[in-house]
Formats: C-alpha cells, sequence, structure tokens
C-alpha cells in the first residue's frame, strides 16, 4: 500500500492480525442488570445474560433492527409467553422479556416479578400549542 508517496506493506501473518483487530473493535456489548446485548460485526445482535458464558443463554438476532420488530409485534404488556408465540423456546423468553425492560431502546417497564411482566409506555403527546383566547 503506498500512502503519501511511502510504500507500506505487511506480511500476511501482520495482514491477519490487523483484520483480526478490527473486527473485534467493530463489536460492542452493552451490560445491563441482568442481560447483555452485543453488536457483531457481522451486523448480527445477541441477547445474552450477563456474564453467561453457553450458547443456552443467548439468542441471535440478524440485526437490531429484527429484535425492535419483535418487540414492535408483542402486545402492549407481555410476558414470556407471549414471546414463546414467536417460536423462541426456553429461558431465552425471560432473557428477552428482562432484555427489553431493560435496554433504553425498548420503552417499557416491568410490572410483575413472577409471572415477569412487560408493558409498553404510551409515546410521550407532542404538547398542545397555547392559544390565547
Amino acid at each position: 500500500m503506498t500512502i503519501d508517496g511511502e510504500t507500506h506493506q505487511l506480511s500476511r501473518e501482520a495482514a491477519t492480525a490487523l483484520s483480526d483487530a478490527l473486527d473485534e473493535a467493530a463489536v460492542s456489548t452493552e451490560e445491563f442488570f441482568r442481560t447483555a446485548g452485543t453488536h457483531r460485526a457481522d451486523g448480527s445482535y445477541v441477547v445474552s445474560r450477563r456474564g453467561a458464558d453457553s450458547a443456552g443463554n443467548e439468542k441471535v438476532f440478524d440485526s437490531f433492527d429484527r429484535l425492535r420488530r419483535l418487540y414492535e409485534r408483542l402486545p402492549e404488556e407481555f410476558d414470556a409467553e407471549a414471546v414463546g408465540r414467536t417460536g423462541i423456546t426456553g429461558s431465552r423468553r425471560h432473557m428477552l422479556v428482562r432484555h427489553f425492560a431493560e435496554h433504553p431502546a425498548f420503552d417499557c417497564t416491568t410490572t410483575s416479578q413472577s409471572p415477569l411482566r412487560v408493558i409498553k409506555q404510551e409515546p410521550m403527546a407532542a404538547e398542545e400549542p397555547v392559544t390565547a383566547d
């Protein structure tokens, strides 16, 4: 590669190491109270139990937008059973309910711990303009 008239060469090994480092840098993880969300370099999004290290404690989505579409399809108040109707099974259902409640991109709050339920918040209405009478 030539930059400003100066030629730079990398060995295959150095180029591979640089590529791996760039891939790692493109990955970002946000940790919440009980869950974590990881944006992978390939564009996928992984919801996992915070601190867990097995695939049984995670759900991979093609993208964050896929997770957002799942959330939008759920009813105004929902629980793990409602998430399960989308085809997600086992403890991943509860993990996703918790992730929706914890992640700031999803406007919902926990209404009950047992059974675990959340409710979507109403979007704030635009303020009415003040008119003089």
